[in-house]
């Protein structure tokens, strides 16, 4: 006789509260910004890993400016299709844009030119519209490494840079260089090997529906 599957839960709502308040009771959220919670704590959900937040390190300023770039409507540049699907689109109240350039025709030649990957290649096409924009990067290191490489070079500057490519080849060293004090723009990494497309984006979701991080932006110094 086959063995029964074991009760478990099948409400949504109780699925999601329950979810939730485990990530509250297991992540350690002690001393992180109030602007910061809401972005932990669903990147923890994202990734169901709690220490996943001794690796994260944001600029003071990228709540806010994250924030801001989404409530102008600014367009979301990702570096690959998983990370721009993973974008809950009705949050986006502003109607943003959600950008991926990956699978652009003109690409695979732009990389042979270049020598480069496809991905940081991509980037090359959002220089018109990258001013002011909210970059997102879940996957290749080489797209954080070029969109850095543009900045040095005087190029367009982003909002803010969401940097939280997954892998063991450049991944640990993009974030640190996106981390570095040569540069003023506003960013979230997750340093080391660990990253991917669910926890950058989950970012955005929390960034777009955080109560916490728009009181912050309107209250008083």
């Amino acid at each position: 006789m086959t063995a029964a599957v074991q009760p478990y839960l099948k409400d949504p709502a109780a699925i999601y509260a329950q979810s939730f308040a485990t990530v509250r009771s297991q992540a350690d959220l002690v001393g992180l910004p109030d602007n910061l919670i809401d972005v932990a704590i669903r990147l923890v959900h994202a990734c169901g890993m709690p220490d996943v937040l001794g690796d994260m390190q944001a600029s003071a300023d990228f709540p806010g400016a994250a924030r801001g770039a989404l409530d102008r409507g600014a367009s979301i540049f990702c570096d690959c299709e998983m990370v721009a699907s993973g974008i809950t689109r009705k949050f986006l109240t502003a109607g943003n844009d959600v950008v991926v350039t990956l699978n652009n025709p003109t690409v695979p030649d732009l990389a042979a030119e270049m020598q480069t990957t496809r991905s940081a290649a991509a980037v090359e096409l959002w220089k018109e519209r990258l001013e002011g924009a909210l970059v997102v990067i879940g996957n290749a290191p080489t797209a954080l490494f070029r969109l850095l490489e543009i900045i040095d070079e005087g190029g367009p500057c982003p909002a803010a840079i969401i940097g939280i490519p997954v892998g063991f080849v450049g991944a640990a060293e993009s974030k640190l260089e996106l981390a570095s004090e040569d540069r003023s723009v506003p960013f979230l990494a997750v340093h080391g090997t660990r990253g991917g497309s669910a926890m950058a984006s989950s970012v955005v979701n929390a960034v777009a529906t955080s109560e916490q991080i728009k009181l912050s932006e309107t209250v008083e110094p």
